[in-house]
């Protein structure tokens, strides 16, 4: 089964390889990972924020880590940015929380951002677009694909841009 995901790195000519967890899995990068063996840090988490000035941004995190509040709002330039509702997301996306893949919808200009750890995985797991079913693609990849900006988001001893 082909979805709107991976017909997107297809069109890219971007390798990936796709497995399957039970539908019936409780939602959740960790329980993702654990479901398919992998380590949770390498499940991403795709999060959409709201910012002040009306822009949605993509933000991916491996599947054990949280934002800095301040890193964040550096990456993004804005002091006041907020989780997107559910129903911003579907809006924005046009997916449901729980299996957002982190490209093939964003328009033109749309940012999304990367915490930096994750450019030194192996293999990274996101969601396909459908619950129980994820792609593997390597980081340089994923950035490729979504046009992501890579930033530390996560540690608050180092600068927010990599250097």
């Amino acid at each position: 089964m082909k979805l709107p995901s991976h017909l997107f790195l297809d069109s890219l000519g971007i390798p990936y390889d796709t497995k399957s967890f039970p539908p019936s899995t409780e939602k959740g990068a960790a329980n993702v990972a654990n479901a398919l063996g992998f380590p949770e840090r390498q499940a991403v988490k795709t999060l959409i924020f709201q910012v002040d000035t009306g822009e949605r941004v993509l933000v991916l995190l491996g599947g054990d880590q949280n934002a800095v509040s301040g890193n964040l709002k550096k990456a993004i330039g804005s002091r006041n940015i907020q989780m997107a509702a559910p129903e911003v997301v579907k809006e924005t996306t046009g997916y449901v929380i729980g299996s957002i893949p982190p490209f093939s919808w964003q328009r033109q200009g749309f940012r999304s951002f990367l915490e930096a750890s994750l450019a030194n995985e192996p293999m990274l797991g996101v969601g396909a677009g459908q619950w129980g079913e994820e792609i593997f693609i390597t980081p340089q990849n994923l950035i490729k694909a979504s046009r992501a900006i890579v930033v530390n988001l996560t540690d608050r001893e180092k600068p927010v841009t990599p250097l």
